[in-house]
C-alpha cells in the first residue's frame, strides 16, 4: 500500500505567514502526482514533510494508511532522488547505488542482484565501476534514480531532479522516469517542479500551489487536476496564466450585455462574445478576457482584435506573433512561414468558444457549449 493522505498540513517558520495552509490533498497508489509552482510557493517544502525530513507545524501525514507524523524518515518507506545528485564521489555507480541496501544488512547476494538489475533498466550497466566524476550530468542522475530503485520503496519522491540538466537530457531523463512509473507498478510517485512542460508530460495528476507570499492564498492549493484539465478547464487566471507557453492571453474588458449562453465584453472600442456562464455578472462589471496563443486565428471575419505586429518568432514548424493592441499585448501561435512586418495591422479572430472569462477576483467563470437546444455548462471544478 503506497497511497499518500495529507490532512489539514500547515508549516510556519518562527513568527512568519505559514509557508503552507491547511493543505488537504489525497494521492492514489500508483500515482504520479506533481507538486507544480513558482520558486518559494512551498512545493519543496510540502516534499519533505511527506519524506519526514520536515516537520509539520500542524496536521497528519498518512502512507499506506499509516500516520507517519512520528515515524522519522528512514522508516517510512519512501526513496529521495534530490537535484544535487548527492552521490558519494569517492564510491563507483555500484557502491553509490548498493550504499543504503549496506546499511539495512541486506545479503550480498540480495544487494548485487538488485543494482544489476536497476542498472541494466536505468543503461548504467557499462558504468558501474566508474566514479561520479567520470561521468555526465544525466547519467549521475541516473545513478541516484537507481539508488531510489534497488529500495524497493513504496513512495518515490523527487525534487527538481532534471533542474541540473540541459535541454536534450532534460528530455530524454523525463522519459527515462516516465518508463520507470510504469515498470515499478505498484508504488506511488511524487514529484516537484517548476517546470509546467516536465508536470504535463509526466503527471496523472497536478497540484498547483499559489504563488505571492504577500497574498492570502500563498503556501494554498490553487487546482487540483490532470494536465489537460487545468489546460482546458483553469478555475482562476493564476492557473490560467501559469499552465501553458507561452502563457495565455489577458485583456481587461468591461461587461456589455450578459446573455443566457454568453458574454458580451467590450474592450477598448471592441465588443467579443465570450461563452460563459454570465449569471453572477452585472453590465459594467470589470472583467478579464483569456485566449491561448493556438486558440488566436489569422481568418479575420467577425469576432475579431486589431493589432499591430511587433516581431516574429519563427521555430520552424511554428511560428509566434508577438503584437500590441489597444488593451495590451498579444502572442498568437502561427504557421512556421508566416511572414509579417512589423507595424503591419492585422484582423486577429478570437472564437467565442476558444476564450475564457474571468470576473475581478481573478476566478474563472464556466463556460459553455451551445447544443442544438441548450447551453450546457462546463464545469471548471
Amino acid at each position: 500500500m503506497s497511497a499518500i493522505s495529507l490532512r489539514g498540513i500547515q508549516k510556519t517558520f518562527g513568527g512568519n505567514a505559514p509557508v503552507l495552509r491547511d493543505l488537504n490533498l489525497e494521492i492514489g497508489e500508483h500515482e504520479l502526482c506533481v507538486f507544480l509552482g513558482p520558486s518559494g510557493c512551498g512545493k519543496s517544502t510540502l516534499l519533505r514533510i511527506v519524506a519526514g525530513l520536515e516537520d509539520q507545524t500542524d496536521g497528519d501525514v498518512t502512507i499506506g494508511g499509516r500516520t507517519m507524523n512520528s515515524v522519522p524518515a528512514a522508516e517510512r518507506g519512501v526513496a529521495m532522488v534530490f537535484q544535487s545528485y548527492a552521490l558519494f564521489p569517492h564510491m563507483t555507480v555500484y557502491e553509490n547505488m548498493a550504499f543504503g541496501l549496506k546499511l539495512a544488512k541486506t545479503p550480498n547476494a540480495e544487494i548485487d542482484r538488485k543494482v544489476r538489475e536497476a542498472a541494466h533498466v536505468l543503461q548504467l550497466d557499462a558504468l558501474l565501476a566508474r566514479k561520479p566524476r567520470e561521468l555526465s550530468g544525466g547519467q549521475r542522475q541516473r545513478v541516484a534514480i537507481g539508488r531510489a530503485i534497488v529500495r524497493e520503496p513504496g513512495v518515490f519522491l523527487f525534487d527538481e531532479p532534471l533542474s541540473n540538466l540541459d535541454a536534450a537530457l532534460r528530455g530524454q531523463t523525463r522519459i527515462e522516469i516516465a518508463r520507470l512509473h510504469q515498470r515499478y507498478a505498484q508504488a506511488s510517485v511524487v514529484y516537484v517542479t517548476h517546470d509546467q512542460i516536465e508536470a504535463m508530460t509526466l503527471a496523472d495528476k497536478i497540484v498547483l500551489l499559489h504563488a505571492g507570499a504577500e497574498t492570502q492564498r500563498f503556501g494554498s492549493i490553487a487546482q487540483i487536476g490532470a494536465p489537460l484539465e487545468l489546460y482546458h478547464r483553469p478555475r482562476s487566471k493564476f492557473v490560467a496564466g501559469f499552465i501553458g507557453s507561452p502563457r495565455m492571453n489577458f485583456i481587461d474588458g468591461v461587461v456589455e450585455r450578459i446573455a443566457d449562453d454568453s458574454v458580451e465584453v467590450s474592450m477598448a472600442g471592441t465588443a467579443l462574445r465570450v461563452l460563459v456562464d454570465g449569471r453572477r455578472l452585472k453590465p459594467g462589471q470589470r472583467v478579464t478576457l483569456g485566449i491561448r496563443p493556438e486558440h488566436v486565428r489569422f481568418d479575420g471575419g467577425t469576432q475579431t482584435l486589431t493589432v499591430n505586429a511587433l516581431l516574429t518568432e519563427q521555430l520552424g514548424e511554428h511560428s509566434y506573433l508577438h503584437a500590441d493592441h489597444a488593451g495590451g499585448t498579444l502572442i498568437a501561435k502561427a504557421p512556421g512561414d508566416l511572414h509579417v512586418r512589423t507595424g503591419e495591422r492585422l484582423a486577429l479572430h478570437l472564437p467565442a468558444d476558444a476564450c475564457h472569462l474571468f470576473d475581478e477576483d481573478g476566478i474563472a467563470l464556466h463556460r459553455t457549449i451551445v447544443g442544438n437546444a441548450q447551453a450546457v455548462a462546463l464545469q471548471t471544478a
